[in-house]
């Protein structure tokens, strides 16, 4: 992985860790799904469409727009709604580690969809830990309780989408410079969305913090994030990519305690957990760069070195 593949994913664990608050203020703050998806794609769409005019760059989707077309659907609108509206029933804290789900179902869609994505030895076993993990959250801390069950559903659906696109990304639209990718995409979400956008409109004026959570979601959760994703895509690749779901939902959760007062039960800990350590062997549990470099060159006393090892190594 590339420094520009790290800095990549530095900063979409921090910026795809904070949506799931800010969602839940505004839908709680009584907008509908359907208007804070729409709004956040708006902004988004604006900005990017912008900066892809102002580069010249936005031609370069001439021929791809099916692919657009495929990508604006899988990764924004559905999912986008799907989240928003299963956070009406349950905690962002729960919203971010159901999410947290995505690499497995790469790992499952990869059997069909990318061979090159196909898990095999340790990363099957990675996919069933992380199963278990979802199945502990849900059979824990949702079952009995209807209205978190649907909301549990509308947001692994979301999920779905989710690993969907990033395959769409890689198999349709690399090469494209992101700002017309996204900004394309973002777009045709925009006009999907517009419709029920409409007849969910607030009958009066939001609050001050349900608007800026709206803005912040378009600005910076929508419109730099998508950027910065189909770089870290190009980079590193969908699977691995999708890494960032191992730090995004110990962000959000860290919000909700913090900030919404949420307080997550036995089965989310325990689901947490288990989502994450199967994500982390479904993409091939592998250490970042540096740190296996620290661990191989560490002195070894047991150890006789041979100049073929340490060439190896470096």
């Amino acid at each position: 992985m590339s420094r520009r593949g790290w800095a990549a994913f530095a900063a979409m664990s921090a910026v795809w860790g904070v949506p799931y608050l800010f969602i839940k203020v505004a839908v709680d703050a009584g907008i509908s799904p359907a208007f804070v998806s729409f709004s956040r794609v708006a902004i988004a769409a604006a900005v990017l469409l912008a900066l892809a005019v102002h580069a010249g760059v936005l031609s370069s989707l001439r021929g791809r727009w099916r692919w657009v077309a495929a990508y604006a659907v899988a990764e924004i609108a559905l999912p986008f709604p799907l989240i928003a509206a299963g956070e009406q029933r349950v905690s962002s804290s729960l919203a971010a580690i159901l999410i947290a789900c995505v690499p497995l179902m790469v790992a499952v869609l990869a059997f069909r969809m990318d061979p090159s994505e196909r898990p095999t030895g340790l990363r099957l076993v990675g996919l069933f830990i992380g199963l278990a993990g979802v199945v502990a959250l849900v059979g824990i801390d949702v079952a009995g309780n209807t209205d978190e069950l649907v909301g549990t559903g509308l947001i692994v659906l979301a999920a779905g989408g989710y690993a969907v696109g990033p395959m769409v990304l890689k198999h349709g639209l690399s090469g494209i410079d992101p700002r017309a990718a996204m900004g394309g995409s973002l777009a045709l979400a925009a006009v999907v969305l517009a419709p029920f956008a409409a007849a969910t409109a607030p009958t009066e004026m939001p609050s001050g913090d349900a608007l800026l959570s709206i803005v912040v979601l378009g600005l910076v959760c929508t419109a730099l994030a998508f950027v910065i994703f189909s770089v870290l895509i190009r980079e590193v690749g969908p699977s691995r990519a999708l890494v960032i779901t191992y730090v995004n939902p110990v962000v959000a959760v860290a919000l909700g305690v913090a900030i919404l007062g949420e307080r997550p039960g036995a089965g989310a800990v325990a689901g947490l957990l288990l989502i994450l350590a199967g994500s982390w062997l479904s993409t091939d549990g592998r250490m970042p760069p540096g740190i296996a470099r620290a661990i191989a060159r560490r002195p070894d006393p047991t150890r006789i070195e041979s100049p073929h090892v340490e060439s190896a190594i470096a």
